[in-house]
């Protein structure tokens, strides 16, 4: 098999000898090599000792013995063999044979080492699972929201379109299908520089001219209450001096969350949302990728404008982290 383990070196107590142990399948090896030098004995003698076992019965060689490919200098070059070393049993068998002290304070070494090792390992593949269980309960989260969209409203095709290209990006971002293992959905490390403040009479004025620009009825932009100019505070929030929703793509999905959410406007909430979004992106210089994509598509910002409005309150956090994975998918 190929040597994909990890290697520790352990040294002998009286500090004459270091040996490169193989940790693998949840066992240490060691090849006949280093089994001479830990013992102390000829290979020879530890070979007739190996033979003995296996003649025997003590222990069956398939399952303490494997072929590992090994990289060993012969005549000053480097040349790959496949060599055969041997487990923790067979180790141990061979030092009770040997009558060596040699092969105890190894068995102790190595049966902490492994404890070490297994404990460590284990603790990594719990995280994992944890970690892949909840992305597949976000995914379903997601899929549930559009669900809520679809029951709750007729939609047209750039609507429908838009959701169903939010599972399939959500599901890409996720990668649940091949590499869900590596993936974490939490809310991506790079934040970028913001480059523009929005304030909220800026915010007011965009919101006139795209009322202007693409008409509306006269209550379109109408505030009800002063949730809007609170909105737009929130997104630049502080706790003991640092910011509660650091980088300009972070601020920018709570700006479309709190917009949609708190319904500030007499008519065309979600239309504002998503305006001020863009323009907010647009402000920072994040709207479009390198190659000049947009990170979100119209139909897609549709999509999540909708989700948004169908979301509960404890929905919050995983709608913020939809939003920002499918920002970062790559185009």
């Amino acid at each position: 098999m190929e040597n994909k383990g990890d290697i520790v070196i352990y040294k002998t107590s009286d500090k004459e000898t270091h040996i490169e142990v193989k940790i693998e399948m949840d066992t240490v090896w060691l090849s006949l090599n280093q089994l001479s030098d830990l013992f102390n004995r000829d290979k020879s003698v530890i070979s007739r000792h190996l033979k003995n076992i296996y003649s025997e019965g003590e222990l069956k060689e398939k399952s303490t013995v494997a072929k590992i490919a090994t990289v060993q200098k012969e005549a000053g070059r480097d040349v790959l063999r496949n060599i055969e070393y041997f487990n923790l049993d067979a180790i141990i068998s061979v030092g009770y044979r040997v009558n060596s002290k040699r092969g105890t304070e190894f068995r102790i070494w190595a049966t902490k080492r492994l404890k070490d090792y297994l404990i460590k390992g284990y603790s990594i593949n719990e995280k994992r699972l944890r970690e892949t269980q909840q992305q597949f309960t976000e995914l379903k989260q997601t899929i549930k929201l559009l669900e809520n969209v679809l029951s709750s409203k007729e939609l047209d095709s750039a609507e429908a379109t838009g959701l169903l290209k939010v599972v399939t990006d959500y599901s890409y971002a996720l990668d649940v299908l091949d590499k869900y293992d590596h993936q974490t959905l939490k809310k991506p490390s790079k934040k970028s520089k913001e480059k523009y403040k929005i304030n909220y009479k800026e915010a007011v004025d965009a919101i006139h001219t795209l009322k202007d620009k693409f008409g509306g009825s006269a209550l379109f932009g109408n505030e009800k209450d002063k949730s809007f100019k609170s909105s737009l505070e929130n997104i630049y929030l502080t706790f003991q001096k640092k910011e509660l929703y650091p980088g300009a793509e972070n601020k920018a999905a709570h700006l479309l969350y709190f917009v949609v959410k708190n319904h500030s406007f007499t008519d065309g909430n979600k239309r504002i949302a998503a305006f001020l979004f863009i323009w907010f992106l647009e402000r920072n210089g994040l709207l479009y990728t390198k190659e000049g994509f947009k990170k979100l598509e119209d139909n897609t910002l549709v999509a999540l404008t909708l989700m948004i409005a169908e979301s509960k309150s404890g929905d919050k956090g995983m709608m913020i982290n939809v939003i920002l994975n499918l920002m970062q998918k790559d185009k």
